[in-house]
């Protein structure tokens, strides 16, 4: 039996462009259901596919505390959202829901 070998996923390798970049947050948005925790980690897969300490730095921020920030497993002050967004080069936008 021949053994198989896999290697580990990066979205982060994937994102190229701001255009990849925008759609892949705007598809984490519309699967979130509601998971904030998820929509940070999409983030933070941009922010690495970006480079951690240049969106630290356009941010404002420690390179450790965006570390922290878009890890996922805590829940960062919606200001620090924001100044990620912006440090990113990404907008959000809003929209009509229709259930």
């Amino acid at each position: 039996m021949t053994q198989t070998s896999t290697t580990r996923y990066d979205v982060a390798e994937h994102l190229r462009t701001p255009e990849e970049m925008a759609a892949y947050l705007e598809a984490c948005l519309e699967e979130a259901n509601g998971d904030a925790a998820f929509v940070v980690k999409a983030l933070g897969d941009i922010a690495r596919a970006k480079g951690m300490t240049q969106v630290a730095r356009d941010a404002g921020l420690s390179r450790e505390s965006l570390y922290k920030a878009l890890s996922g497993e805590r829940k960062p002050d919606f200001a620090i959202i924001l100044k990620v967004i912006e440090a990113l080069g990404l907008k959000l936008h809003a929209g009509v829901s229709r259930i």
